[in-house]
């Protein structure tokens, strides 16, 4: 695996700092993954490293960058446009790198990084799938503000995974709204897992277990919407 430093402008002079994770063996032409923080970290959490590196040991090339406010150390998060801006600013950036030389692009990421994705794939931006590592279907304990309205508009592929005691996911509401998708969904439910995906200690999973469990579940997603279609006759 190959660490590559990258650099997005946005408006006014201003960019966000970025890392590509390119396999050893990667193939020309084929797809980055690009994945988006959430709220309280940035892209040098210990889970977006984990997961940003552990595509790349399983022959994918991926991506991840920082957001406006984390990049000059704020806490609270930009405003929706602001986050959706600079998510085009480097899909756009990627899909022009002739280093990667990808042909396909997948976004998606933690919880709002991965919320924020689906806003610009809403938008028409040119996604080949979406992949989100803990949906914020709504505010912790408000079932009744869901976050969803966005979501009929994506036409790509969409993998879900989703704890079942995530505070920020009810389980029964996310399968009753993506059974109203027309998209094609894949849904990976981790057993006792929170938002975070940290699981009861009942269970005797380490952390690394689960998270390998869902990149492996990433990779062969990836895998399958790659194949092209049955033509018909």
């Amino acid at each position: 695996m190959r660490l590559r430093q990258r650099s997005f402008d946005l408006d006014n002079g201003q960019q966000v700092s970025g890392v590509v994770a390119l396999p050893e063996r990667a193939a020309p032409g084929g797809t980055a993954v690009i994945l988006g923080h959430g709220a309280g970290n940035d892209m040098t959490s210990p889970f977006m490293c984990a997961a940003h590196e552990g595509l790349a040991q399983r022959g994918v090339t991926a991506v991840k960058f920082n957001f406006p406010y984390k990049e000059r150390g704020g806490k609270a998060p930009d405003p929706a446009p602001v986050l959706e801006k600079c998510w085009a600013r480097v899909i756009d950036s990627i899909r022009a790198d002739d280093e990667i030389g990808a042909r396909r692009i997948v976004i998606g990421g933690k919880s709002m990084g991965g919320r924020m994705a689906s806003h610009v794939a809403a938008q028409g931006a040119d996604v080949a799938g979406l992949v989100f590592l803990g949906y914020p279907l709504h505010p912790p304990g408000k079932t009744d503000q869901l976050r969803v309205a966005h979501l009929s508009k994506i036409t790509a592929p969409m993998l879900f995974f989703a704890g079942t005691r995530d505070s920020l996911c009810n389980l029964d509401l996310l399968k009753a709204t993506i059974a109203k998708l027309k998209a094609p969904i894949t849904l990976h439910v981790i057993d006792g897992g929170d938002h975070s995906f940290k699981v009861l200690k009942s269970l005797k999973r380490k952390d690394a277990e689960v998270l390998d469990e869902i990149l492996d579940v990433t990779a062969d997603w990836l895998k399958k919407i790659d194949k092209p279609a049955s033509k018909t006759k």
